[in-house]
């Protein structure tokens, strides 16, 4: 049986401004297992991306417990939690957050000389398929580059877990398969542990396990039997 990487329970998010009350998580209980692909699939607010920074360190529950192994995240303080995402966690969002001035090779670089056993910038933009791509500049390269140059940030410090939300939402079809095609060569080649956000539906078909979310909770899960190569998602 796979090792449980994540485990949550009871996690709720409440968000106050003033006299209104939003709750964004509704006592969520999940676990996520080593090298699994698992795609959390809902719509626009029902809670996705609030668990998601949360198992990532970037915010803080109301209730509940959350776990990456055997670390209790909800009872880490901020040091804890700068160096958990430093030395665990790879994140890749929506918006590429590239240094406009700064080659790919150069801005994969940026990460590499923080972490501890970083692989080289040119074997992290290989392995997305940039290899002939890391001296341009982001202004030099499309969309779907741009993301795969903020993915190959992502994994040069070699986390053990992959937090995506969103990686495709700014891209148009053909450009969002080589997204998922790079995410799909990683989770299989490394092993890492991928978690991707989406409200497209049809990105569940290459999915491990599917996590469906409504009204900040789990509302099923889904074990896929047969994955799809991404070449061969319907939009």
């Amino acid at each position: 049986m796979a090792e449980r990487i994540f485990h949550t329970s009871g996690i709720t998010k409440i968000y106050r401004t003033d006299a209104v009350e939003v709750q964004a998580l509704r006592g969520v209980n999940v676990e996520l297992f080593s090298g699994e692909l698992a795609v959390l699939l809902g719509a626009s607010g029902s809670g996705k991306s609030t668990l998601l920074n949360i198992l990532g360190g970037l915010d803080s529950a109301t209730g509940g417990q959350a776990w990456f192994r055997d670390q209790e995240l909800t009872a880490m303080k901020d040091r804890a939690l700068t160096r958990y995402r430093r030395d665990h966690v790879g994140f890749v969002f929506q918006f590429y957050n590239l240094v406009p001035s700064l080659t790919a090779r150069e801005n994969v670089a940026l990460v590499t000389e923080i972490s501890r056993n970083p692989m080289r910038p040119e074997e992290a933009l290989e392995r997305v398929g940039l290899d002939h791509r890391m001296d341009h500049f982001p202004a030099e390269m499309s969309g779907g580059e741009q993301q795969r140059v903020a993915i190959a940030r992502a994994i040069a410090k070699r986390p053990e877990v992959l937090l995506c939300d969103e990686p495709t939402g700014a891209l148009d079809s053909k450009t969002g398969v080589q997204v998922l095609e790079a995410l799909d060569r990683i989770n299989t080649d490394l092993g890492t542990t991928t978690v991707v956000i989406t409200h497209n539906a049809g990105i569940r078909a290459m999915a491990h396990r599917v996590i469906l979310f409504a009204d900040g909770n789990i509302s099923e899960i889904v074990t896929n039997d047969t994955r799809v190569h991404p070449s061969e998602i319907v939009w």
